[in-house]
């Protein structure tokens, strides 16, 4: 599928060119950081496939597409948005998008999304996986030592040491950084998978702590431990951790 990307934000652009680029099954034609460039690239271009910011200067993501509802001659790509904003959602599957993605996701919410586009859930075989852990940085393979998160408009750089714990619901986890909250749109999985096991431990399911903010833990009535930080948060380990903790202790 011939792809363009249309993202205003540098980091969020170069994050997009290198996970198409990787995938042999698209072929990256531009990609640009306004929303007139991408409705001329559209035209002009005739992409199969556009992965389309909403909020550009110039024209939103969804001007783009209703400018392109009103051309009955006009070219029209499957459209997958990406953005950090869920209140457009619904408007953009009234004017036909494909596929919506919040900001930040995934690589493997990415690939489901370039599945559903390419119309079967058989298009990204092995040889796509393959390529993709080949196109991966080594840091991939390394424990995360900083993240960059969204916050009132901005995106901000957090050096992982500095996590004191997350926390995670349905929906997002929250960070706790220096006496700030920062909630992500990702599985707190996401993260256990990716941080340096000697310094961070999952107490339970939904709570994963930095050892180094540690007081204390202390065993309640049940014998699970209560793990407390140095800003007063308080957590009960799992059995099966309170127990691996004992059995680690001098």
């Amino acid at each position: 599928m011939r792809t363009l990307i249309a993202e205003d934000e540098p980091l969020a652009r170069d994050g997009l060119v290198e996970w198409v680029q990787a995938l042999p099954q698209l072929q990256l034609l531009d990609a640009v950081g306004d929303g007139l460039s991408a409705l001329d690239a559209i035209r002009t271009q005739r992409p199969d496939l556009v992965l389309m910011d909403i909020q550009m200067p110039g024209l939103t993501g969804l001007q783009v597409l209703r400018a392109l509802a009103d051309d009955p001659e006009a070219h029209r790509p499957a459209v997958i948005f990406t953005t950090a904003y869920d209140e457009h959602a619904l408007t953009a599957f009234e004017l036909h998008a494909v596929d919506y993605l919040l900001k930040p996701f995934s690589q493997e919410r990415f690939l489901e999304a370039v599945q559903h586009a390419m119309g079967r859930q058989s298009a990204l075989g092995d040889d796509t996986l393959q390529a993709l852990e080949a196109a991966q940085t080594p840091v991939d393979t390394e424990p995360l030592r900083r993240l960059l998160v969204r916050d009132m408009g901005k995106i901000i750089p957090i050096q992982v040491e500095h996590i004191e714990h997350l926390r995670s619901d349905t929906k997002y986890t929250a960070l706790a950084v220096q006496g700030k909250t920062y909630l992500v749109r990702l599985p707190i999985t996401h993260f256990g998978q990716r941080l340096d096991p000697q310094r961070f431990l999952k107490v339970n399911r939904s709570c994963i702590v930095n050892l180094d903010f540690v007081d204390a833990m202390t065993p309640d009535e049940n014998s699970q431990l209560v793990v407390q930080l140095r800003d007063g948060s308080r957590f009960t380990a799992s059995r099966e951790v309170s127990k691996e903790l004992r059995a680690q202790s001098l």
